[in-house]
């Protein structure tokens, strides 16, 4: 993911201890190239802290959710 505009930042940026933060770090997720990719990582590794892919930590909790229950129901 070297191409991710979360390069040019410090680290913290996308470690945030509040909500503004959150939204901070949301922002520069908003047009990286490799967004996508990004939050595709963090589900797939299950990364529990820190803005990925544009998503907060519940925000990922809450799509990791929707996948298992549409993987379950398929799968029957």
């Amino acid at each position: 993911m070297a191409e991710g505009k979360c390069r040019e930042l410090p680290p913290e940026t996308f470690f945030p201890s509040d909500g503004v933060g959150v939204e901070l770090a949301r922002r520069v997720c908003a047009d990286c190239p490799v967004k996508e990719p990004c939050l595709e990582y963090a589900l797939y590794n299950r990364i529990e802290h820190g803005v990925w892919g544009g998503a907060s930590e519940r925000e990922r909790r809450r799509i990791a959710r929707r996948r298992r229950g549409v993987i379950s129901v398929s799968a029957d």
